[in-house]
């Protein structure tokens, strides 16, 4: 998916839109989740990444993604 994307602007609401599917389809999402409100409970959590483009990568949308499911926990 990063692949074809090559954070070219004018694929970024299809890779988002993929991208936010795949978190949801993953197993491991819902236990990623619940270990960033234990580690959000100490401090701050940092998504680094390594694109040049600061709003059309992966980090960004793993971090909004993050945060609507950290906003529907308990």
């Amino acid at each position: 998916m990063r692949t074809w994307f090559k954070h070219d602007p004018a694929r970024y609401t299809d890779f988002r839109q993929d991208y936010l599917e795949e978190l949801a389809d993953n197993p491991e999402w819902p236990p990623f989740v619940e270990h960033l409100q234990e580690l959000l409970q100490k401090g701050d959590v940092l998504f680094l990444y390594g694109a040049k483009d600061e709003e059309h990568n992966q980090a960004v949308v793993l971090k909004e993604a993050a945060e609507e499911a950290l906003a529907k926990l308990p």
